[in-house]
Order: C-alpha cells, then structure tokens, then sequence
C-alpha cells in the first residue's frame, strides 16, 4: 500500500493509495498557512524541504465530523493522524474517536513547545480499530520501540522529520534513518507491520526499503514535484 503523508494526505486523493490526514490535536491550533509562508523553504544544503509548521491544524472534532458525515468516501477511506500534547489528553481523544476510525498516532512532530505524549497509548487499540499505527522519529531508540510493541503496537511508520535547527527536515536525508528503522523492527519482531518513507523520490528507493522487509510506503514532500510524483506514482501503479 501506498500512503500519502500530511501535509498532502489532507488534499490528494487517488487510486492506490491511502491518504493520512492531520496531524489533529484535542483542540484547534490556528495559522496553518501563516506558518507555510513562514517557515516552509528547501534546503539546497540538505537537498530537502524545512518546515516548522507546529501542528498547525482545525483540532479532532473537525476531523471526526468529517470522518462520520463527509459526502466524499475518500474521507473514510484516510488514515486519521492524532498528536496528543499532554497525558491528560489519552482520555478525552478516546472518548471521542470512534473505535473503528483508523488511526496513526504521531509521537515525534519536531516543531511543537515540549515532546509530545509517547507513553500509556495502548489505550488507542481495539479490536474495532483495524488500522493503529505509531508515526516514530528519525531518532527513535530500540527501547523506545520494545515499549510500543510491549503496549500492544504492531504498526509502525518510518519516519517522520528529522530535528534540524529551522524545524523538521524532509527528503533524502531521511533514508539512512528509515532504513535502520525498518531493519531494525523487522529483525526483532517477524509480525511487525512497517510502513516505510523518507526521501522516496523514485522507485529505486521504495525497492530499497522493500528489500529490507518494509511492508508499505509513504510518501510526501515528493508531491512538491508534480512531475516527480507523477512518474514515481506511474511507475508504483505498474508493479505493485
């Protein structure tokens, strides 16, 4: 499967793949596109695009409504990010999302004031909820991973941004992460799910995290490049 990551999982919608909308916090944050203009700019140096958007977003009952009344299957058919800025919040998210909405659970966003919850998420899983997965950091250590899966967690995306000093660091300086990430997970846990992404910008980089064990892909900043996008999705579309 193919999954399409935010921030273009919140607008695109086509065959074959699976958009992931959000990330969605308990309450709105306002100035999404203030923060674009702001702190969104590509990195010659780093080859990838730097952004420090902070989970700018409309909060989770605005993804709920349109999750339970949108007239667009394409909305049911997403995967719901969720980024739960403080324990006290477990609950209150549970209560909530409906039990069979699919789920990513962001733990590692670089751009917000303090670390985001990582801990007691096991709540989130339930027989109902097909689809749970854990977004992890570039920088996730295999303790912190052991403590996900001992919780109950088998999905696992690889990775989000990595920490730079402007923000969050996409492109191909992801891929020796993600590539650890998903060695590392498939090695230890033979049913471990990995969806694999960062820095796919052709085929040959999907092959790669393939041959590794990755089970899905992910895909984003690859969408800046319409024409880029299109050849790689093409490309997707014939052999998988």
């Amino acid at each position: 499967m193919l999954f399409i990551s935010p921030p273009f999982g919140n607008y695109l919608n086509v065959p074959k793949t699976t958009p992931i909308k959000g990330s969605f916090t308990l309450e709105p944050r306002p100035g999404l596109f203030g923060q674009i203009y702001k702190t969104l700019y590509f990195s010659k140096e780093n080859n990838g695009w730097v952004n420090k958007i902070g989970l700018r977003n409309k909060g989770i009952d605005y993804a709920i409504d349109k999750y339970k009344n949108s007239f667009f299957p394409f909305y049911r058919n997403s995967v719901i990010s969720i980024a739960i800025l403080e324990e006290n919040e477990i609950d209150k998210f549970v209560e909530k999302i409906p039990p069979e909405m699919p789920l990513e659970i962001n733990v590692s966003c670089p751009n917000v004031e303090h670390d985001l919850v990582c801990k007691k998420l096991g709540k989130f899983l339930n027989p109902e909820r097909k689809w749970c997965s854990i977004k992890l950091s570039p920088k996730t250590s295999s303790r912190e991973i052991d403590q996900y899966y001992s919780e109950g967690f088998r999905i696992f995306h690889c990775s989000n941004t990595l920490p730079v000093n402007d923000g969050g660091l996409s492109g191909p300086s992801l891929i020796p992460y993600t590539w650890n990430l998903t060695k590392t997970i498939k090695q230890k846990y033979s049913d471990a799910i990995v969806i694999s992404g960062g820095g796919i910008q052709n085929i040959e980089t999907m092959k790669l995290y393939e041959s590794i064990g990755a089970d899905h892909f992910s895909i984003s900043s690859v969408c800046f490049n319409p024409f880029r996008f299109l050849s790689l999705y093409t490309v997707y579309c014939m052999e998988y």
